[in-house]
């Protein structure tokens, strides 16, 4: 399968990957998701979910077994991994971990756009900025310290954990990655904004007359057109 006309959906990812381990069913697949808490770095959905598993099964990428009832419990699908899925699995995460990609973020949007707002009102959105990310960097690293010292037995109950898992002490940190990728990030991000206020306030950076100019313009062109269109009622 090639990229464009590999599924876009990360979750489609996930449930190769949950299958991958082990044959699932849904519930299972979006309870070990929630466990693990990938849906901090995978947005899940179980309306989602079963679109992803539809999708899947339509490529052949996922088989799925006859429905089963324990108990009282709903019927359930078991699904399995094809040869073909796990073929596509390893080449989707090689391309991943490889190709840097282009992604389209909010904050950047909004820098490109920046001389929208005047100079004095940009710094203060930005410096709130930066204080909410230091809230989220604090956050996180405590988050992650308590992970370190919490014991990876009673986190993974009812998980079947591979031998190779099961003499565990302390979570891994192949299983916490996401989390150290998107402190780095907090952090980065952190650094540029508390500069980019330090450039604007400290050194005039844009430049701050130039934006004021364009700011001022703006506006006297806006009065202008709305003058003229109470002229012409």
């Amino acid at each position: 399968m090639t990229k464009k006309s590999r599924p876009t959906n990360p979750l489609a990812l996930a449930v190769l990957a949950l299958l991958f381990e082990r044959p699932m069913h849904p519930y299972e697949m979006a309870s070990t998701l929630k466990r693990r808490h990938k849906e901090d770095s995978i947005k899940l959905r179980f309306g989602s979910l079963y679109t992803v598993i539809e999708l899947l099964l339509a490529r052949g990428l996922i088989r799925a077994g006859e429905p089963s009832r324990a108990g009282k419990r709903p019927e359930r699908t078991v699904y399995t991994l094809t040869d073909a899925g796990r073929d596509e699995l390893v080449d989707w995460m090689r391309d991943l971990l490889r190709d840097p990609a282009k992604e389209y973020l909010q904050f950047e949007a909004g820098l490109c756009l920046l001389g929208v707002l005047p100079p004095n009102e940009a710094v203060e959105l930005l410096r709130h900025r930066a204080n909410r990310l230091a809230g989220m960097v604090a956050q996180l690293q405590a988050q992650l310290a308590d992970v370190a010292q919490q014991d990876f037995a009673t986190l993974s109950v009812g998980e079947q954990l591979p031998p190779a898992l099961a003499g565990q002490k302390r979570i891994p940190p192949l299983f916490t990655v996401e989390a150290e990728y998107r402190l780095a990030l907090l952090k980065a991000e952190h650094a540029f904004v508390s500069e980019l206020v330090r450039r604007i306030v400290d050194e005039g950076w844009g430049p701050v007359e130039l934006w004021r100019d364009a700011q001022a313009a703006a506006a006297r062109q806006h009065e202008s057109d709305a003058n003229n269109r109470e002229g012409a009622m």
